[in-house]
């Protein structure tokens, strides 16, 4: 397994549920790791459990919504790694439950600015380092939630999933010549800490054509495949990992 042999990816909220597999499984097709999360403990447990399996990793603890976590995690790639050639922009938040007009502006800006903006610091400070390997690819985790359908009391966390398809649609405009790749991965629902309870997760299962929840590998392994080389001509583009949840919905 060297899909990505050679290759130094970053996975942001790498300390547990889709991140951490992801984390797991680059590590395990060849890639060097730069892990970034807020919670030190869970993060320091991964890039151990990557090394022992013979892989390398570092950690970089830090808030995603701060520009600055995203210079230190890129610094980070080019000191230990030499480079940085694959982003998956995966760290993600629900936030509150409302309706959108019992929403607070704070949590608005809260919701947008883990699920949107650090997107874009994100690429901001990916996208240079790139550039100087003379390519990459870029991959943010959507939903669908916002993109086939609105959820009650998510409009806040639906606007800014929605909002990533046009972040990688102006990021492939503006690099798709110079080497640069960005796409979305759109998941449906998955057995990670966001999920909530088992009641919560067997209304979410039906809800989708398949009628189960994805397990967090299953949505590494579509990222695996943009951050690739198997989706060398694959940009600008929002790939559904959601067992058929889009389908049974349009």
């Amino acid at each position: 397994m060297t899909l990505l042999a050679g290759k130094v990816a970053l996975i942001t909220g790498a300390s547990s549920g889709i991140g951490q597999a992801a984390a797991t499984l680059f590590a395990a097709n060849g890639a060097a790791l730069v892990l970034v999360a807020r919670r030190e403990r869970p993060l320091a447990a991964t890039v151990e459990a990557i090394r022992q399996d013979g892989g390398r990793a570092v950690a970089v603890v830090g808030d995603v919504t701060q520009e600055h976590t995203h210079e230190e995690a890129v610094a980070a790639a080019e000191t230990a790694f030499g480079g940085l050639h694959i982003a998956f922009n995966n760290a993600g938040l629900v936030g509150p439950i409302a309706p959108l007009a019992a929403l607070a502006p704070s949590d608005w800006t809260e919701v947008l600015g883990v699920n949107l903006t650090a997107g874009f610091l994100g690429a901001r400070a990916q996208i240079p380092a790139m550039l100087r390997q003379g390519g990459g690819a870029l991959v943010f985790t959507g939903s669908f939630v916002g993109n086939s359908v609105g959820l009650p009391g998510m409009g806040a966390y639906a606007a800014a999933k929605a909002g990533l398809i046009g972040l990688v649609r102006g990021i492939a405009a503006d690099y798709g010549a110079r080497g640069i790749r960005a796409n979305a991965l759109l998941p449906g629902g998955t057995a990670t800490e966001m999920a909530g309870d088992q009641a919560q997760r067997d209304w979410a299962a039906g809800l989708h054509a398949m009628k189960r929840i994805a397990e967090p590998m299953e949505i590494a392994q579509a990222a695996l495949f943009l951050a690739s080389e198997m989706s060398s001509f694959v940009t600008g583009s929002a790939l559904w990992a959601d067992g058929g949840n889009a389908a049974v919905k349009l």
